[in-house]
Order: C-alpha cells, then sequence, then structure tokens
C-alpha cells in the first residue's frame, strides 16, 4: 500500500481504519498460563515489554526513527513503502497497509506463531526475568494446540540429538569427528545446537515417546517415518543442524549422512510442516539479523557448512538458502533488515547459474545486489577456513561485483564474438534492469549498461518498455482471471452457513468510539462536582462513561466491550490505576489486544480549532469530546429503538394484533420524546 504519510496520523487516525479484529487466544491456554507462571510475573513481563516494545520489535523488523515513532517495512504482508509504525510511548505497533496492530507481546504471538505463554517465556528470557513454572507433563502436552505440541517436539529432538553428539559413544566418535574434521570448534558447534542422530532405526523415536511425546506429533513434525506396523528415525546416521525460526525456536532440521550410500539423499530436510516451510525459511536468520541491521548488509551462501564457516572467521552477517534455490519469501525475509545483499556462490558453472536465477528475484524487491563467485574449486565453507576474518572481509570487498558487470562479464564471455548470441545476452540483461522497481535506480543501470556494452541509452529504453508492456497485460489477464473466479465463488449458494444468522453490532462504531475515550483516558479528571456530602469531587472520564450508560441501562451486544466497562469499574478503584496501561498491558489477551488495536486506530481532529490559529491537544478537549460521543451512541441506541418499535406497529397492523398498537405507540413517543432532548443536548456542543 502507499502509506508515505502513514506516520505522521498515528495519534490521530480517520474513522476508515476501523476493522475487526480476530482473537486468537483461548480460554484454556490462560487457564493453563496461570497455573504455570505467577500472574505477578506475567504483568512484570508484558509491561517492560511493552515500554521497550521498539527493542523487541527491531529483531524482527528494521526500524527507522520518525518523528516520536518508528517506521518500518511490515512483516506481515508484502509492500514496498513502509507503512508499519511502532509508537514507543504508547507500547503498540500499528501498519497501516494491512491493519493489523497491538502490544509486542500480541507481535510476537502473530509474528512467530507462539502461544501467549510461548511470548511471555521469549520475553522473560530476554529481559532476564526469571519465571518460576512447573515441569511439563504429558497430560499439560495434551492441552497444548497442535501447532505449539509440534514446538515442542522439535525443541526436544534438537535437546536429544546434541546429548548423543556429545554424551553417547557412536556420536562422539562419528558425529562429533565429522565436525572436528571440517573444522569445527566446539563453541561454533554449541552456538547451532549441532547434533547427531544414531544408526539405529527408532533410537529417538522410543526414546521420545518414552519421554510422552505422541507418535502424532513425531510424525507431523518429519522426525518420524510412520508406515502400517513401522515406524523409523527420518534423520537415523546423520549429523544434525537444526533450523531456527526468527526467535530462535527449532522449527526443523537438516541432516547430513556420513556413510557412502548411493541411494540416500546426502542432505535430508525436515518435511514441509505447520511449523517448517523450506521456502520461507533462511538458515542463521536468528544468529545473523542483528549483525544484519548493524553492517546494512548481508551475505547469502548456500549451505549449513558456508554460515557456521562465516561465523567462525568473524563474519556473522551471513544466511543460507539451505540448499534450495533461493525464493522470493526468502529475499523478503532479508529486506525486513537491510537493502543490501552480496550472493556468495562457488565458482563452478552450476554455482554461476545458481546466482544469476536469484538475482533477478533479489531485483524485483528492490534490493541492491552484488555477487561474488569465489575461485573454482572452492566454496564458501573452504575458502573462508583459508584467510583470518580481516583478510576474508577485503577479498570480498574487492572481488564483489555489480549485477551488472558480473552478468555482462560472464555473458559476454559465452558470446564470444557472436552477434546473435550477443543480442540474445542484451535481452537478457534487459529483462533483468526492466524489473527493477525504483526508476532511479534503473535509470543508473542503464546508463551503465550501455557503457559496458557500447549500445545507445533509448534503445535499451525501447526494449525496457516492451518488457514492461507486455508484463503490465499479462498482470491485467490475471485479474482478470481471479475476478471472474471471485466472482462466480460468490454467486454460488453456501451451505457451510444455512441456517446460521450473522450478528451484527449496529452501535459497535460508536461504541468502540467510546471505550478507546475510557481506556485512553479513563483516569483524567473531566470535571468537578458537589457530592451529597456537599463536597466538592472529581469525575474522572471513566466514572462518567461508567454513570452515563448505567443511568441509561445501556449494554453492548458484544460480550467483550461489556467486559472492559467491568474490568475499569473494579481497577479503577486502585490508587496507582493508569487506564491505558492496564487495558494494553492487561493479562487476558484479547482484552489488551482490543485496546492495542482501538489506541493505533486514532481519530482524525477537527479542523474547526485551526480557524483559530491553534490547534489544541485532544486532552484538552476532554470535556467537550467525551460528553458529546457519549451522547451519540445514547442518540443511536435510540433510534435503533424507535426503528424497532415501529418495525413491531407494522407488523401488529400486518397481523391483525391491533389491541397492542397503542401500548407500543406510547413507547415510541417515549422514545422520540427521548431522541429530541438527546438532539438538543448535541446541538448545545461543539462538533468535531
Amino acid at each position: 500500500g502507499n502509506h508515505t504519510n502513514s506516520f505522521q496520523q498515528f495519534d490521530v487516525l480517520p474513522d476508515k481504519y476501523y476493522s475487526c479484529y480476530t482473537i486468537r487466544i483461548i480460554f484454556a491456554l490462560k487457564s493453563l498460563l496461570q497455573d504455570m507462571i505467577d500472574q505477578g510475573t506475567v504483568e512484570k513481563i508484558m509491561e517492560l515489554a511493552n515500554s521497550q516494545i521498539v527493542d523487541v520489535i527491531s529483531e524482527f523488523v528494521q526500524l527507522k526513527r520518525r518523528g516520536v515513532n518508528y517506521l518500518g517495512r511490515c512483516p506481515f504482508h508484502d509492500e514496498k513503502t513502509p507503512s508499519f509504525t511502532v509508537s514507543p510511548h504508547k507500547g503498540i505497533f500499528k501498519c497501516f497497509g494491512c491493519g493489523k496492530g497491538g502490544n509486542a507481546v500480541y507481535f510476537l504471538m502473530e509474528h512467530e506463531q507462539l502461544s501467549f505463554v510461548e511470548a511471555i517465556k521469549y520475553l522473560g528470557e530476554k529481559f532476564h526475568i526469571h519465571i518460576e513454572e512447573e515441569e511439563m507433563t504429558p497430560e499439560m502436552l495434551k492441552k497444548r494446540s497442535e501447532r505449539e505440541s509440534m514446538m515442542v517436539v522439535t525443541g526436544y529432538a534438537a535437546k536429544y540429538f546434541t546429548d548423543m553428539l556429545h554424551n553417547s559413544d557412536e556420536g562422539q566418535s562419528v558425529g562429533l569427528g565429522y565436525f572436528r574434521q571440517r573444522g569445527f570448534r566446539d563453541d561454533m558447534i554449541t552456538k547451532f545446537q549441532l547434533g547427531y542422530s544414531p544408526e539405529k532405526k527408532d533410537a529417538f523415536t522410543v526414546e521420545a515417546q518414552k519421554k510422552g511425546y505422541k507418535l502424532e506429533f513425531l510424525e507431523k513434525t518429519g522426525l518420524t517415518v510412520v508406515r502400517e506396523n513401522y515406524k523409523a528415525d527420518r534423520f537415523r546416521g546423520r549429523v544434525m543442524f537444526p533450523i531456527h525460526s526468527l526467535a530462535g525456536k527449532v522449527i526443523g532440521f537438516g541432516g547430513r549422512i556420513l556413510k557412502s550410500d548411493a541411494k540416500a539423499a546426502k542432505y535430508l530436510n525436515s518435511p514441509e510442516s505447520e511449523i517448517y516451510h523450506k521456502s520461507r525459511v533462511l538458515y542463521g536468520i536468528f544468529h545473523a539479523k542483528q549483525e544484519i541491521i548493524k553492517q546494512d548488509r548481508c551475505y547469502l551462501v548456500e549451505g549449513y557448512t558456508d554460515v557456521i564457516s562465516f561465523h567462525q572467521t568473524g563474519i556473522t552477517n551471513v544466511v543460507a538458502s539451505s540448499g534450495t534455490a533461493l525464493t522470493p519469501d526468502q529475499i523478503k525475509l532479508i529486506s525486513r533488515f537491510t537493502k543490501n545483499v552480496t550472493v556468495i556462490y562457488d565458482g563452478d558453472p552450476a554455482g554461476i547459474k545458481a546466482s544469476l536465477r536469484g538475482i533477478d528475484l533479489i531485483l524485483a524487491e528492490g534490493m541492491n545486489v552484488k555477487v561474488l563467485l569465489l575461485p573454482e574449486g572452492e566454496d564458501p565453507d573452504s575458502f573462508s577456513k583459508k584467510l583470518p576474518s580481516d583478510e576474508l572481509k577485503k577479498y570480498i570487498n574487492s572481488n564483489e561485483s555489480d549485477f551488472i558487470k558480473f552478468k555482462t562479464r560472464l555473458l559476454l564471455e559465452e558470446a564470444k564474438g557472436d552477434p546473435i548470441k550477443k543480442a540474445t545476452l542484451i535481452q537478457d540483461i534487459v529483462r533483468s534492469i526492466a524489473i527493477i522497481p525504483d526508476n532511479i535506480t534503473r535509470s543508473v543501470y542503464v546508463k551503465e549498461c550501455s557503457i559496458l556494452l557500447q549500445i545507445n541509452e533509448p534503445v535499451l529504453y525501447g526494449e525496457i518498455k516492451k518488457i514492461k508492456q507486455k508484463k503490465i497485460a499479462a498482470d491485467e489477464m490475471q485479474a482478470r482471471r481471479e475476478q471472474a473466479l471471485t466472482k462466480n465463488k460468490e454467486t454460488r449458494p453456501s451451505y457451510s452457513d444455512a441456517g446460521q444468522k450473522q450478528t451484527i453490532n449496529p452501535l459497535d462504531y460508536d461504541e468502540k468510539v467510546v471505550l478507546r475515550y475510557l481506556i485512553k483516558y479513563g483516569d483524567v479528571e473531566l470535571f468537578s462536582e458537589t457530592g451529597d456530602d456537599g463536597e466538592e469531587h472529581f469525575v474522572t472520564v471513566g466514572e462518567y462513561i461508567i454513570r452515563e450508560l448505567k443511568d441509561d441501562d445501556i449494554a453492548s451486544s458484544n460480550p467483550l466491550h461489556n467486559r472492559i466497562l467491568d474490568l475499569y469499574e473494579k481497577a479503577s478503584v486502585k490508587e496507582d490505576f493508569i487506564s491505558l496501561k492496564f487495558f494494553v498491558n492487561n493479562t487476558e489477551i484479547e482484552i489488551s489486544q482490543f485496546a492495542s488495536d482501538l489506541i493505533g486506530k486514532e481519530y482524525e481532529l477537527s479542523r474547526i480549532h485551526e480557524k483559530f490559529g491553534e490547534v489544541k491537544e485532544e486532552k484538552d478537549l476532554l470535556i467537550e469530546h467525551v460528553p458529546k460521543v457519549v451522547y451519540e451512541l445514547k442518540l443511536k441506541k435510540t433510534k435503533l429503538t424507535l426503528k424497532e418499535l415501529q418495525l413491531k406497529i407494522k407488523e401488529a397492523e400486518q397481523s391483525g394484533n391491533l389491541e397492542e398498537i397503542p401500548d407500543i405507540t406510547k413507547e415510541f413517543l417515549k422514545w422520540n420524546k427521548i431522541k429530541s432532548l438527546i438532539s438538543k443536548e448535541l446541538g448545545g456542543r461543539t462538533l468535531v
């Protein structure tokens, strides 16, 4: 989405940004949390995490300061223009492109697909807060969702393989012997949690089941292969490379076979699962992300050992595509942390072709790409062992090449003076330039290409125009096809919803307006009044809202809205009560998520004050705005009641129940009078 100025409106969002949110946590999980972790510890962690939300999110997204807020590219949807905003003083994030928003805990839950419990544990570890909890039993494991169970299983497997490597005779002689033969130091073996899976057919599976881990999840994570009357360890007889998520959780494995077996694959990866998608994962990203941000550059290599060898040399901003062809999702993952990539591949023909395939994908993301081809016969693993850290860095800086120079030199060597081949290579290079989204960058490359290939720039621009026009036509055709499919789906009757009545809250918007004031300013003094005791008392925003809604018996059809009002009434009696802090840091995740989302969707301030040369802060206008929004809610409720009564009169007339009409009419006139009084009250106030 094009939201270049969205961060400027973060405190004053227009109404159109209101949307429904999804509650991801079930009450059973909340109950589990309370059984496992002290409630005070949870509150302490949540408060600290939200106060340090920039620090939490910057581990996953590259953020830059924009005024009082921070801006970055949203990790939840594909976007070219940054619209993901983090507000440190509110302790929340908000994306103006896809609409996602919330506090630090919700960000972790959504981004890393963690449960509330896991997010709290992650943050406790990050902020060095000790968490006392009961040991997980098989019975407690049953309460976990499928995804959580799979994460627990892969975590256990990583520890098992590490234990086998260091503490079994087979692991020490075969596995540890292999790693040391490759020249890996013990600190690197520990850092990357390298391990060993025993040769015995089902050694891991048997041990895991003894510990209470279900065969169902051992199979779903791909750790165990299950057939009829047969079960075996997928990775038996292999050294193990755990694959980590951005948060450092083990989500899959790569295993290298050590014995000679023509029928077996040299490297074997975990199969696709609920927690592991090979095309979206980069090996080493957890260990590299902070250094990538710091250096503003990412080195991209091919395999596990390449990454480990670079780390051992002291270069840690390096990730691997895990031996597969580079994918758009992997490139988008890198782009969260830097726009600069250096692709380092083997100096053999296969390495060269691999680098060419990946270049266009990187360019399409609007990133700056350089290529380094190592001497023939070398790979990043072997080459990094031959040079000290400083010399390796110098070699990379001196020999990495801009993609145009690299591709031109490479293809010109292939053409060797053949005009037909040269024309083909020009088309190839122009196709790469055409996919660059930024006009200025594209024009720079056109100029460079013109010099290198000795071709006039207008000719190159003409070819680029043709390519772009073909792409536009193809995209339009695809869009029409998708539109037609969507239309067909919409016109087909849906039987899954048959007999179900969807409940819509017609007052949802107005209730959220009122609740936003309650959450953000609930503890702020609104006005003073004389009580029954003759003393003057201050009435807060929250007290006023609660009192007005209770006096007119206004309740919501949304249980969550009613829950927020109840929570405020109970918690506001405490001396140190701060409404915004209470709701955003609330341990009921549905409450904290609602509050964070609501505060992230602020309203646009009235421009009426600009006429007088001064724009007042919203907090200074509470005495005008709060009664107004409460009365507007009352008016809307009154109008709905009048419509219902009109419908009842019509139904009574049609059904012949004329004796009911006088009572309904009397009720209608009463509500119509109330409507007039509220309208008059509103008319006497400054409109926003």
